[in-house]
C-alpha cells in the first residue's frame, strides 16, 4: 500500500480539506440587496425579525431572539430560567467548555453526569440521581452527530421545577426523536459561528415556547432602546438563504455520514458514534481505540492532516485540569474519560462532496493503519 504522507508518500488530498463557507450565490445576492437598499446599516430594518420568524417556523418554538453568539445564548438561557448563585446546573462531563463557563458566569455550580457508552452523549439514565433541591436546569447538548434522549430528560425534569436547555448549536436541521433540533427544550440554542452549518461569522439564537422565559431574556438583552450583544441586520440577511438551503444540505451530509460509517467497517479501532434518526453533523464524531488501531490519537491526527483530511481531537473532559471546588460529579465519569482520550472529530464541509471524497477519508485511515509500525517507529 502507498506510503502515508507522513512517511513521504503523496497526500490523498493534496489541495487539503474544502474551505468553509464556500461560494454561495444566494448569500451574495442577499447581502448585495441589503447594501443596495441601505437596510444593512440600520438598527432594525427587517432582517433580524425575518430571521426570528424563520427560526420559529423551522423549530416549532414560539419565540426566537438572535444574539451575538451561541455561547452567549446559553448564558442568556440560564439567566432566563432564572439560574443564579447557589443553584446547580447539570450537564454531561464531556461537553462544549463554554457551557461549563456559562454556568459559572451566572454564579451557579456545574454538576457533571457521565455519558452513555455507544454515542458518548449525556446518559439520561443517570439524570434522576443527579438532581437535588438545588438543581435549576439541565443543559442537553447533541454533539458530533449523536443525540441525547431528550424526551426522557424532559420526562425526568417535568414536575421537579428543572428547566431543560437544549444546546442544538452543532446540529441545526437535524430531527431529534421526531422534532427539529432546538424544538425540544424549555429553551434551546442555535449557533451561527464562522465554522458552523449556518454561518454569519459570529452569532446565535435563543428559542423558547415559554412566554415568561422569553420575556426575561428580552429584558436581559435590552438596554433602553438598544440591545446588549445583538446580531446585526447584515448577519441576519446572510443567514436567511442558508436556512432555506439547510434541508437539502442536511440530506447530503446524512448520505455522506452513512457512507463513511459503512466504509470505516474496514478500519479496526475507529467507528462513528451511534446515532438515532436524522442526526446533524457539524463535526462527525468517532470513537477511537489507539491500541486496536496501532498508533496514538495524536499521531493519527497528524497523519490524517498530512493527507489533507480535517480531523482533530474532540473536547477535553470538563473536569480535567479544573479545581474540584468548581464542579460536582454525580457518580463516576468513566465514559467521559474514554471520550476525553478517544474522541475524533471530522469537520463537516467534506460531507457536501461526493462518494469519492468519502472514500478518500477511508483510504487515508487505511493507509495510516497499514503503516502503523513505520509511523510509530519514526515518531
Amino acid at each position: 500500500m502507498t506510503l502515508p504522507a507522513l512517511l513521504g508518500g503523496p497526500p490523498i488530498r493534496p489541495a487539503g480539506p474544502p474551505d468553509w463557507p464556500g461560494p454561495d450565490d444566494a448569500v451574495r445576492d442577499a447581502l448585495l440587496a441589503a447594501v443596495a437598499d441601505g437596510s444593512w446599516g440600520k438598527y432594525g430594518s427587517r432582517h433580524v425579525e425575518a430571521l426570528h420568524a424563520l427560526l420559529v417556523a423551522f423549530t416549532g418554538q414560539s419565540h426566537a431572539l438572535a444574539c451575538a453568539s451561541g455561547t452567549y445564548a446559553v448564558e442568556l438561557a440560564l439567566r432566563a430560567v432564572p439560574v443564579g448563585p447557589g443553584d446547580e446546573v447539570i450537564l454531561a462531563g464531556y461537553d462544549y467548555p463554554g457551557n461549563f463557563l456559562c454556568v459559572h458566569a451566572v454564579g451557579a455550580r456545574p454538576v457533571l453526569v457521565d455519558l452513555e457508552p455507544d454515542g458518548w452523549q449525556l446518559d439520561a439514565g443517570r439524570l434522576a440521581d443527579a438532581i437535588t433541591p438545588s438543581t435549576r436546569a439541565v443543559i442537553v447538548s447533541h454533539l458530533h452527530g449523536g443525540q441525547v434522549d431528550v424526551a426522557r430528560v424532559i420526562d425526568i425534569c417535568r414536575g421537579r421545577d428543572v428547566a431543560v436547555i437544549e444546546d442544538a448549536a452543532q446540529c441545526p436541521g437535524a430531527m431529534v426523536q421526531g422534532k427539529p433540533a432546538g424544538g425540544w427544550g424549555d429553551l434551546a440554542v442555535w449557533s451561527f459561528g464562522g465554522s458552523k452549518l449556518l454561518t454569519a461569522g459570529r452569532g446565535g439564537a435563543l428559542l423558547t415556547s415559554r412566554p415568561e422565559m422569553h420575556q426575561r431574556a428580552r429584558l436581559i438583552l435590552g438596554r433602553g432602546n438598544n440591545l446588549v450583544a445583538p446580531l446585526s441586520e447584515l448577519q441576519a440577511a446572510a443567514l436567511a438563504p442558508q436556512l432555506d438551503a439547510l434541508p437539502a444540505r442536511h440530506v447530503r451530509r446524512l448520505r455522506s455520514a452513512d457512507l463513511l460509517a459503512e466504509g470505516l467497517r474496514r478500519v479496526p479501532g475507529v467507528r462513528l458514534l451511534r446515532r438515532d434518526g436524522s442526526a446533524g453533523f457539524y463535526k462527525v464524531g468517532m470513537q477511537f481505540d489507539a491500541q486496536v488501531f496501532g498508533v496514538s490519537r495524536k499521531l493519527l491526527i497528524a497523519g490524517m492532516r498530512a493527507e489533507g483530511i480535517a480531523l482533530d481531537e474532540g473536547f477535553r473532559a470538563l473536569h480535567v485540569g479544573r479545581s474540584p471546588d468548581r464542579w460536582r460529579a454525580a457518580g463516576s465519569l468513566d465514559e467521559t474519560m474514554r471520550a476525553h482520550a478517544g474522541m475524533l472529530v471530522l469537520h463537516h464541509p467534506i460531507l457536501l462532496g461526493d462518494g469519492a471524497d468519502i472514500e478518500q477519508i477511508i483510504q487515508a485511515f487505511e493507509r495510516i493503519h497499514h503503516h502503523a509500525g513505520g509511523l510509530t517507529a519514526g515518531a
